[in-house]
């Protein structure tokens, strides 16, 4: 608005004096020509009394010429030198005598001569701009003298143009007062107000919900401050509720981040930490580090820091919304990670808020992955084995069974009958093994060792005394009953009497005890403890802790094709699922004991068969096992 009357006050102030200075102009040369031609009359009219010498009738005429005529202001008569000799109204007296100075009008060189047309000047006096017309005085083409002539100004149009002027001033700096008193008023009623509701909305946009305007306004300001107090409050209360929701939200979302079995990792687009859970901490050894707040590619390890940086600021950047990587990590312990990474993208699905990066300890993972293609490796060769030899003598006896004898047909048909007697305990050992390494839960409760022992005993007897083998019982009498599974008890002691067996020669001895512990447990119950020894070949040091691992065989080392190499490892997970371990103890040429202990069963206790087989109770403590006899 200032700027608005500047520009109107300046145009039309422009204008006014543009229109002034136009018509002083005319006026201006509306006297000059008035004049010049007012004194060519004149001098027309004097220039003979002038040549003759008539002074007094020239002064006449001249007096009764400025008398009639209120626009000449003065009349003044020079000679050919430019003396003044007359001057209307001053007298001729007056002239010479004048400050006792010889009045003279100061003309151009040659002016006589050369002067054709009145000479025009103009000069100011106090009481205006008076034109002044120097007229040429000749006769009969002779050069008498000059006339000068003063043109007073047109009084009406200098009191015009004056009162336009002042005019023209009064309305500049009146619309200079208004623009100024409606700054004044506007800044008092409008501008502060405004200020301050301008300064409470940058306090509302930078949170601060407690904002209020006090101002004592009415009309529509009033009403807009009103409104503005309201919303503020509105939102204070919003935020009150929206702090103890949030607040809320975010501790379940860090319990539960906390929680979680993975790692998680939540980075800003500068890859700076925002979050971090005690999982990602303990996998990546940063226990008691403050990481908050600083790039994550400085705490990393090695091996992760180098692949991880570019991938990681082309997420940032955009070029890639996730990436997975597969890291072993050396320190501070032996593992294998999967790294997830993702973009954090706002709610508009627009724009990168920042980085998720999720880190899962597959190292059981790749141990089970290595054992499960292991043992598919071994479960293949060992049923190529059987299948080729099965498989070759069918042949041979379907091409060439004329040309062979009763004895070599009988002698392949056994052969082929022992492989496919192999082939469906390795089958079975198989089945037996996988199901046991399920999560499948048994049911445990009381069994009478003897009656399994017993068992065992009568399924093996008739073998035993083919080798000449002796199979010993020895139980204690009054023997408690053993928590476990029947089924389960009856096949390890099957499968430790068997290779017994196998690996004692003739004329050995074969013993299966079973008595109970003095000794009570850590969990204040008494054990039964069970051993099987053997008078056998015994087993190396160094195959001793491998002997209980899918499809090591000892009989490799001496050369005989019998067992599966799955008997042991049968063995060792049915003993873990009664939460237990079995060891050995082992020399070779001289025999080996099998042994593992047995919880008794209680009445009042709780049922250990109602846990999962993967949950381990503490192991009770490890008793001496009786030499072998």
């Amino acid at each position: 608005m200032a700027a608005a009357a500047l520009v109107f006050s300046v145009v039309m102030s422009g204008l006014t004096f543009w229109a002034v200075n136009t018509i002083q102009q005319d006026a201006r040369l509306n006297d000059t020509r008035f004049g010049s031609d007012l004194g060519l009359l004149l001098a027309a009219n004097v220039a003979p009394l002038i040549a003759e010498n008539k002074q007094s009738e020239v002064a006449q005429f001249s007096h009764r010429f400025y008398s009639t005529t209120s626009s000449v202001r003065y009349m003044l008569y020079a000679d050919i030198e430019g003396n003044i000799f007359l001057g209307i109204p001053f007298s001729e007296l007056e002239v010479q005598t004048s400050l006792t100075i010889q009045r003279r009008i100061q003309l151009p060189e040659n002016y006589a001569s050369s002067s054709e047309r009145p000479l025009v000047r103009q000069h100011r006096t106090p009481d205006g701009e008076v034109t002044d017309i120097f007229v040429p005085l000749k006769h009969e083409g002779k050069y008498q003298g000059v006339l000068a002539i003063g043109i007073n100004p047109n009084p009406n149009l200098s009191r015009y143009s004056n009162l336009t002027r002042d005019l023209t001033i009064a309305v500049f700096v009146s619309i200079w007062v208004m623009v100024i008193l409606g700054a004044v008023f506007n800044a008092l009623t409008i501008t502060k107000p405004i200020q301050e509701l301008l300064k409470g909305v940058k306090n509302i946009t930078a949170g601060n919900f407690k904002q209020r305007i006090d101002l004592p306004l009415g009309g529509e300001l009033g009403e807009l401050i009103f409104s503005f107090n309201e919303m503020a409050e509105r939102l204070e209360r919003y935020e009150e509720q929206n702090i103890e929701e949030l607040t809320a939200e975010k501790a379940k979302l860090e319990t539960l981040v906390s929680t979680i079995a993975d790692g998680a990792v939540l980075l800003d687009t500068n890859l700076q930490v925002i979050l971090v859970n005690p999982t990602a901490r303990r996998i990546f050894g940063w226990e008691g580090k403050d990481l908050v707040g600083k790039n994550v590619l400085h705490h990393l390890h090695k091996a992760v820091e180098a692949q991880l940086t570019l991938p990681l600021y082309q997420i940032a950047r955009g070029e890639r919304e996730s990436a997975e990587f597969r890291i072993t990590l050396t320190d501070p312990a032996s593992r294998t990670v999967r790294i997830l990474i993702a973009t954090v993208l706002d709610q508009y699905r627009e724009s990168i808020k920042g980085i998720a990066m999720t880190v899962q300890d597959i190292t059981r993972e790749a141990e089970l992955n290595e054992a499960k293609s292991q043992f598919i490796s071994n479960v293949s060769h060992e049923l190529r084995t059987p299948l080729f030899n099965i498989k070759s003598f069918i042949e041979t006896l379907h091409e060439y069974g004329e040309d062979l004898s009763d004895q070599q047909r009988r002698e392949f048909l056994e052969t082929a009958n022992n492989e496919t007697d192999r082939l469906t305990r390795l089958v079975n050992d198989v089945l037996d093994l996988s199901r046991l390494e399920s999560c499948r839960i048994y049911h445990f409760d009381a069994v009478d060792m003897t009656q399994p022992i017993e068992q065992t005993l009568r399924t093996y007897q008739l073998n035993a005394r083919d080798k000449k083998i002796e199979l010993v019982r020895e139980i204690e009498p009054d023997l408690p009953p053993v928590l476990g599974n029947y089924d389960l008890l009856l096949q390890v002691l099957m499968n430790l009497v068997g290779n017994a067996l196998k690996f004692t020669e003739s004329g050995g001895r074969v013993a299966i005890r079973a008595y109970l512990l003095n000794a009570p447990s850590v969990s204040n119950s008494q054990t039964v403890r069970i051993e099987v020894s053997d008078t056998g070949i015994g087993i190396d040091p160094q195959d001793q802790e491998a002997i209980f691992d899918r499809f090591f065989r000892v009989e490799n080392r001496v050369h005989t094709l019998e067992g599966t190499g799955l008997g042991l490892s049968i063995v060792r997970n049915i003993i873990e699922k009664h939460h237990t371990t079995v060891r050995l103890v082992s020399e070779v040429g001289t025999g080996t004991t099998f042994w593992f202990d047995l919880a008794v069963f209680q009445h009042a206790g709780v049922p250990v068969g109602n846990l999962p087989a993967s949950e381990t109770p503490p192991q009770p403590p490890a008793a001496e096992p009786l030499p072998a006899r």
